[in-house]
């Protein structure tokens, strides 16, 4: 059978999943996308995609990335936009749709990317219940500049297995390499009185080309060390060439992180998301 290629851009809360991968018996993004696509379009049999990143339980997303192959004929660009209102229809909110479109069938949403990034917003303490589900409220004050001079320290190209989870195909000596292009923190006013004090968010962006298992939320709990004065920035370092993680804060709360942009070629559809503002 003929098949196209499309690409699907798509966010979702992570709340209401266990993680973005298919999983049997468990609810996925994959596994309730695949089943909203094949019961928009009446497929015989739920279609493969293939993710841009592959985020945790818990983890948010407003600028994922899929792809697939299609019947040819089965979403003709003129029904594009009736198929996006089935498919939101039925996500019903935990995931949205933003673009459908029919591309090359060199595409492929995680090797074709350029690059990820992600935000972890940081809520000032006290807070009410209800902020758990988007930011992680942390006890100040924190240093902004020390966790700034400490997210330096990531870029470039670096074995991190000490701020990575092991994956179960690596033995304990694979060096898990990636490259950081870019890791800062900022503040962001609280313009819609998000918090009970009133006090600015704190905002951990970063981008790399890939990331490893759990990777920004533990260098997050680390830098948030930092912030607090119970490790120097220097520790980043240390620990870079060390390559042990042992003694680290435990990895910052997943409802904090969220995929923000991912890169590709203007050929490929262009960025999703954005980077920075």
């Amino acid at each position: 059978m003929a098949t196209s290629r499309w690409r699907l851009d798509l966010a979702y809360d992570g709340a209401a999943f266990n993680g973005f991968a298919l999983q049997p018996d468990q609810p996925t993004v994959v596994g309730a996308l695949r089943a909203a696509i094949a019961r928009s379009l009446r497929l015989s049999e739920a279609p493969f995609l293939v993710g841009a990143g592959r985020t945790d339980a818990g983890v948010h997303a407003i600028a994922q990335v899929v792809s697939l192959d299609l019947p040819e004929g089965a979403l003709a660009p003129a029904g594009v936009t009736s198929f996006l209102r089935s498919l939101n229809g039925q996500l019903r909110g935990e995931i949205v749709v933003t673009r459908a479109l029919a591309t090359h069938e060199g595409f492929n949403a995680r090797h074709s990317a350029q690059w990820r990034a992600y935000r972890y917003l940081v809520a000032p303490a006290p807070r009410l219940a209800s902020s758990a589900a988007f930011a992680w409220s942390v006890e100040g004050p924190l240093d902004e500049a020390a966790m700034n001079e400490a997210a330096s320290l990531i870029l470039g190209t670096h074995d991190f297995r000490a701020f990575c989870k092991r994956p179960a195909d690596k033995g304990p000596g694979e060096a898990l390499v990636r490259r950081v292009d870019d890791a800062s923190w900022t503040r962001r006013p609280d313009e819609m009185s998000l918090s009970v004090s009133g006090e600015d968010f704190l905002v951990f962006s970063i981008r790399a080309k890939a990331f490893c298992h759990n990777m920004v939320r533990r260098l997050t709990s680390t830098l948030v060390a930092v912030g607090q004065g119970h490790l120097a920035p220097a520790e980043i370092s240390r620990r870079l060439a060390s390559l042990s993680g042992v003694g680290l804060p435990a990895p910052a709360p997943a409802a904090g992180l969220c995929l923000v942009g991912v890169g590709y070629e203007v050929l490929d559809g262009g960025p999703a998301g954005r980077w920075r503002e």
